[in-house]
């Protein structure tokens, strides 16, 4: 797949991933979704978002980054809505952490397929979780 030049986030796609706060300290989870720039499709991107922080579930309080530190899980996601692909492509400096991101998208496919208007096969999204204070 050739790689897109630019993506856009959603910014109603921000949300603290509810977990017990104390866990964090001065710190709570964030996830932010960023799309392939040429999928616009507010509703797609919602839903997509969705599925995936519903599916995410803290680590143990000893793999939780530092505020600051994330983890990146770049996925492709083909035109039924299978994910026909999910890697880390930025870790956190914590294991715990990277595996709970990636497995929040594996678990959260299959996703709906892709939107009659959008024409690519696949799109591209990253998921960022973050720690932020």
């Amino acid at each position: 797949m050739k790689r897109p030049s630019a993506f856009l986030v959603m910014p109603a796609l921000l949300v603290a991933l509810s977990t017990p706060g104390s866990a964090f300290g001065a710190g709570r989870p964030e996830l932010k979704v960023y799309f392939q720039s040429n999928l616009t499709d507010t509703a797609y991107q919602k839903k997509t978002f969705e599925k995936v922080a519903a599916k995410w579930k803290a680590p143990a309080a000893s793999q939780i980054p530092e505020v600051g530190k994330k983890t990146v899980v770049q996925a492709v996601i083909g035109r039924d809505g299978a994910l026909t692909s999910a890697v880390i492509s930025m870790k956190s400096g914590k294991k715990g952490w990277d595996d709970a991101s990636l497995k929040a998208v594996k678990s959260a496919s299959p996703f709906d397929p892709l939107p009659a208007g959008f024409k690519p096969p696949s799109v591209e999204v990253h998921f960022h979780v973050s720690v932020v204070p």
